[in-house]
């Protein structure tokens, strides 16, 4: 493979047995600064060694069950259309789909949700067309610092994660410090913006729902500040020559307080991992997909689910995504503590974490990657 340097990579096989220096590969393929869509580009016909998964206990699930058992289940659709006409019951009842979502599920499914179906399509349009461009254009914004407002890089977790993931993607930190627009890629520009301004109004509402949902004021979640920091992951999945043997995104729960994801309208891959069962989600037109990070799930005292998922490669296409994680405010209030809300803690329901700051948490979550472990574990009581 030739990099955007003019600089020639070679990277072992699955086919390969000799001479593997795993670390040497990461950094070769880093180097490089195209992504996995590079590789795609150099027309491989076998993946490298660095992006096959390692046989997990995953491997072993939904293999023994009825296939028609994991059909059963779906994913919750919410219709938030009604929630504006001002009718108290009908607001009640959205109320409690929304938290018994939260509850039992961890993710559910929003429509008539503000966003225009049509500023949605091109948002996932635009990510296409810049995780598309040439390998030279694309390497003037990668970039390994994960401090950095606005990156392109491959693998947040390339060094530290068992094996790499068949992903690419755009960072952006728009909230509570945007990056300079000419920070941005401009195919990107235009459409991020307006995009971010629906996705935060709608997150300011979905943080009212779950606040009035536990029981605690509507602007409980908003005064700790959950909505104040969010910022976009625009993935791409480029089509993989042997997706049986590699992951899209490996099993993770989201390191945030609230996830607005916004999946690919033709390409499945995402699943949930429900009762012991990968559930697919297919698209949903219009949807957007809202699940629980591990911050909430904290902050709820383990009331609301933050559920682990993963993307699967697959052969055909190139599947895109826009995720928008609520993280809050870490950088500019670092000594900020979060902890289990004590309002909802009772005589039989003691804390069960102990408080810690986003700080913290991101930095134990992005030292482990996206290693199949709960980042919540270390912070039990």
């Amino acid at each position: 493979m030739v990099d955007s340097n003019g600089n020639n990579h070679d990277f072992s096989t699955q086919s390969d047995s000799n001479n593997y220096d795993r670390m040497k590969e990461l950094k070769a393929f880093d180097e490089t600064k195209a992504g996995v869509r590079g590789l795609v580009d150099a027309g491989i016909k076998e993946i490298p060694r660095i992006f096959i998964s390692p046989p997990t206990v995953d491997d072993n699930i939904n293999k023994n069950l009825d296939a028609e058992s994991s059909k059963e289940f779906s994913i919750p659709v919410i219709d938030l259309g009604d929630i504006k006409k001002g009718d108290a019951h009908q607001r009640k009842m959205i109320i409690d789909q929304v938290i018994n979502s939260c509850e039992k599920f961890g993710f559910f499914q929003v429509v008539n949700h503000g966003v225009p179906n049509n500023l949605m399509d091109e948002m996932l349009e635009k990510v296409r067309l810049f995780h598309e461009q040439p390998a030279e254009v694309r390497a003037a914004f990668y970039r390994r610092n994960l401090k950095a407002s606005s990156a392109y890089l491959s693998n947040f977790d390339l060094f530290q994660a068992p094996s790499a993931n068949w992903r690419d993607t755009y960072y952006c930190s728009m909230a509570p410090t945007p990056p300079k627009q000419e920070e941005i890629p401009m195919i990107l520009r235009d459409t991020l913006m307006e995009y971010s301004g629906h996705v935060e109004k709608l997150g300011l509402d979905l943080f009212e729902l779950i606040s009035e949902g536990l029981g605690l004021k509507p602007t409980y979640l908003k005064d700790m500040e959950c909505a104040k920091g969010w910022a976009f992951l625009c993935h791409y999945y480029p089509e993989c020559p042997q997706p049986e043997l590699t992951i899209g995104t490996a099993k993770h729960a989201d390191s945030d307080f609230l996830t607005i994801l916004l999946q690919d309208n033709y390409i499945s891959g995402l699943q949930v991992l429900h009762e012991n069962q990968w559930v697919d989600v297919p698209p949903v037109p219009g949807a957007l997909i809202v699940n629980i990070g591990d911050l909430l799930q904290l902050m709820s005292n383990d009331r609301l689910k933050s559920v682990e998922h993963r993307v699967l490669a697959n052969l055909e296409n190139p599947r895109v995504s826009v995720a928008c994680f609520f993280h809050g405010t870490h950088l500019e209030q670092p000594s900020r503590m979060y902890g289990p809300i004590k309002e909802l803690l009772s005589e039989s329901d003691h804390p069960k974490y102990r408080e810690t700051t986003i700080h913290q948490y991101l930095t134990h979550f992005q030292a482990k990657g996206l290693d199949g472990k709960s980042a919540l574990d270390i912070f039990k009581i």
